[in-house]
């Protein structure tokens, strides 16, 4: 095979791929549409529960409550059809891969996608109810806390982000050691520096509150850890396979 037709093949095969990853998601989409508004509902709850009793929230755009909830609805397909997506994107790279990277990156893939919903979860679940509780309180008396629909989910999926790559902290942590592009020595000797980013990042990333600060800090530099522990057990495994095979 020439290598125009290599190049034209291979540009088939990415245009399958991605056809199978559009296809999955929007069936998936067209599915969730109409529980769009429960699903929104759902989302909003951490804040809602933090409201005054009575309180709500608003759309101050005409055509807000009828796309933000799909957006939620989009955001949740994605979600679900990811693991699919993830598999017709493996399908197209793995031909082309060696056994030993396929070993390495699909446990990595793996694990990205759930820390990353782990990572959501921990927002959703921890850090949402500690910062609505926060700023509900700390309201001037008088003054009735009221959120536009359109900025609380924009507010929510950039915290939602965040969090998920904070997450991720391991993953890039061992593929840098698998890579030699740094020892766990050199890991070891920086942890003072990545402390103190990591609370730099909770102060860029996260609303400019001292709790959720230290609710992406402390998880940031645990996560750190856990990359340097990963990481030593996966080098001593290697270790031990080449003196064997040695």
């Amino acid at each position: 095979m020439s290598t125009s037709e290599s190049f034209i093949s291979h540009l088939l095969e990415l245009r399958t791929r991605l056809l199978y990853a559009f296809g999955g998601l929007l069936l998936v989409f067209i599915c969730l549409v109409p529980w769009a508004g429960e699903l929104y509902a759902l989302l909003a709850e951490p804040m809602l529960a933090k409201l005054p009793k009575g309180g709500q929230m608003i759309a101050i755009d005409v055509i807000t409550p009828f796309f933000v909830p799909l957006k939620v609805a989009m955001m949740a397909a994605f979600l679900i059809a990811l693991p699919y997506i993830l598999y017709q994107a493996w399908l197209f790279v793995a031909p082309g891969m060696h056994t030993h990277e396929k070993r390495l990156m699909l446990p990595l893939v793996m694990a990205s996608v759930v820390l990353f919903f782990f990572g959501m979860a921990f927002a959703y679940f921890v850090v949402f109810p500690v910062v609505f509780g926060f700023f509900s309180g700390a309201a001037p008396q008088g003054v009735a806390v009221m959120t536009d629909i359109d900025k609380y989910l924009s507010f929510v999926m950039g915290m939602f982000l965040a969090f998920g790559t904070t997450f991720e902290v391991p993953v890039a942590v061992v593929v840098l050691v698998k890579m030699d592009m740094v020892s766990i020595a050199k890991l070891k000797e920086i942890r003072p520096y990545v402390i103190v980013g990591a609370f730099i990042l909770g102060a860029l990333l996260t609303p400019p509150d001292v709790v959720s600060q230290f609710m992406l800090a402390i998880p940031l530099w645990l996560l750190y850890e856990v990359g340097i522990v990963v990481a030593g057990w996966m080098i001593k495994d290697s270790t031990e396979v080449e003196t064997k095979n040695g």
